[in-house]
């Protein structure tokens, strides 16, 4: 049976505290605070750096029996390489922890810069080198370089499961039939992006699962959501439920703390 999950792009954010977060909640137990009332989260900083196998550990252990991450990509591949020659990265990525979340890995993100257009070539290639499995994924990992050493790699998994991949885009040639037709062949979801109409928003169902990130849909990342507005998202979430189709969404409104609030009440209305 299809399911829905629904919570929050990163949970550190010192805005938050006095707020979301109780006053006088320990730093250490927001990640636990924010786990038993959402459904799942972004790990966010693999983006901007590789983790450690220590961290993905700890926040495995902190968060619920059954609660699920998303972990983004890094922007290494995705942006500096632009997913091109990236092999030995995305090798180092997999061996950073992410394995360690065990039952606990849900989708990973890949995030593609405004600058980058669509070309079929390169993004078929990449989504070639992707695992579709953790034991894949193990196997990737031990491929790692010398930048992980020790402790620093983690290329084991401890059971077979499916290994499912996100693709937001925010290049307006994405917006096309070929992007989705090429998505759907490669089993990717095509992530549904609210941006206040700054970057492409696409609906099309191109993987047995929808993405959804909503960032905000009247101020880019600011802005919150109006009952009317989450009433509809909840209509959209039932209706890919219908169609079989698991769903994960999470509110990334996080600049002036309406994300946390927002992913409650649209939990709310899926209840």
């Amino acid at each position: 049976m299809a399911e829905a999950r629904v919570g929050i792009s990163g949970w550190t954010y010192p805005g938050w505290r006095g707020d979301f977060y109780p006053e006088g909640l320990a730093h250490r137990k927001e990640l636990a605070y924010a786990a038993g009332r959402l459904t799942s989260i972004e790990i966010n900083g693999s983006f901007y750096s590789l983790q450690r196998p220590t961290s993905y550990t700890k926040w495995r252990d902190e968060t619920p029996e059954g609660f699920v991450f998303a972990v983004k990509g890094g922007r290494y591949i995705t942006h500096m390489k632009r997913l091109v020659g990236a092999e030995s990265a995305l090798a180092n990525f997999f061996a950073s922890g992410v394995l360690a979340l065990g039952a606990k890995l849900g989708p990973l993100l890949w995030q593609l810069p405004p600058t980058l257009a669509f070309d079929s070539t390169s993004l078929a290639a990449f989504f070639e080198q992707l695992p579709r499995t953790t034991t894949d994924a193990a196997a990737l990992a031990s491929r790692h370089d010398d930048k992980l050493s020790g402790d620093r790699a983690w290329t084991e998994t401890d059971a077979a499961r499916p290994v499912r991949h996100a693709l937001e885009v925010q290049h307006p040639s994405f917006d096309t039939e070929e992007a989705r037709e090429l998505l759907r062949a490669h089993d990717v979801a095509f992530v549904v992006a609210d941006t206040a109409g700054r970057f492409p928003y696409v609906e099309a169902v191109t993987s047995d699962f929808v993405y959804a990130r909503l960032h905000g849909d009247k101020e880019l990342y600011a802005s919150g959501y109006t009952d009317e507005a989450l009433d509809e998202w909840a209509r959209k979430v039932e209706r890919w439920l219908g169609q079989g189709l698991d769903c994960f969404a999470y509110f990334d409104n996080d600049m002036k703390g309406y994300a946390p609030f927002d992913a409650l009440r649209l939990i709310e209305r899926l209840h």
